[in-house]
């Protein structure tokens, strides 16, 4: 419980920090959607909305990545009985984690894209409005494509964390900087092998919100439709933004998880 808690609040602590972040890649990677830019949000909703969809994003993160760091911990000592290879360990237990906490939160993540890519409510009230009109297989498209891409991503992103804390050992007298460059630093590593299945996730994600939206009939489909009509540059529509992204948000995570672990004297 405790791990779940803290691996809670980290999320919510990173993901509100950077949601206007956060939002304009979603713009980027649904850039045939109309009106869809940071601009126009500004003009005709206002300031407050860049954080549109981060309520519903924190409902989303904090069991998410409470289960992901509550799995990961507890299940170190599991795979210790078969290797002792810190770098497997942590890339089993990363991966074990990430599957499980997404599949658990799946709604919320596609409840999430489609009110942050909405303007002034054209469509839904707010998160009980879109579970409500969602049938249960759109609530959950693009589970294959997330299980296939958060649950490397997350493995590559606890593995390269640990990683990173050795790479910057010389570092570690200033102990919140050390903690941020580990975070952000293993975050953009994940996301850079990883990327063409998070914009894969979001157009699937995305097939009940409006006709606007391509239709794909999965996700061979889809990757193959981007590529013939964007080239395989399509499949990293919105890497850069991604990147500003998440560095920021994967350092404030590993750092709030961290220091509240410390505070409480809980092993990292």
């Amino acid at each position: 419980m405790d791990d779940f808690l803290i691996g809670g609040t980290a999320g919510i602590v990173s993901r509100t920090v950077t949601a206007p972040i956060e939002l304009f890649k979603l713009q980027r990677q649904n850039h045939y959607l109309k009106n869809n830019t940071i601009r126009y949000v500004l003009e005709k909703e206002g300031f407050r909305y860049l954080w549109k969809g981060n309520f519903t994003n924190c409902l989303r993160v904090f069991p998410q990545y409470g289960i992901s760091f509550a799995i990961f911990q507890n299940t170190r000592s599991l795979y210790r009985n078969f290797t002792d290879n810190s770098n497997i360990v942590n890339f089993l237990s990363g991966g074990t984690a990430g599957v499980v906490s997404m599949c658990a939160i799946y709604p919320l993540e596609t409840s999430r894209t489609h009110l942050s890519l909405q303007t002034n409510k054209s469509k839904y009230t707010g998160l009980i409005d879109v579970i409500t009109k969602l049938k249960f297989n759109q609530l959950y498209a693009g589970l294959r494509m997330s299980i296939l891409g958060f649950g490397p991503w997350n493995a590559i992103n606890f593995m390269s964390f640990f990683k990173y804390k050795e790479i910057f050992e010389p570092y570690k007298e200033n102990k919140h900087l050390y903690k941020l460059l580990c975070g952000g630093c293993a975050g953009i590593t994940a996301l850079s092998v990883t990327y063409p299945s998070d914009l894969i996730r979001k157009r699937l994600q995305m097939q009940s919100f409006s006709s606007e939206v391509p239709q794909y009939n999965g996700i061979i489909d889809c990757a193959t439709k981007i590529v013939k009509k964007e080239g395989v540059i399509g499949l990293y529509r919105g890497l850069w933004i991604g990147y500003i992204k998440c560095f920021p948000t994967l350092a404030v995570q590993f750092w709030t998880n961290e220091t509240i672990r410390e505070f409480f004297g809980k092993e990292i």
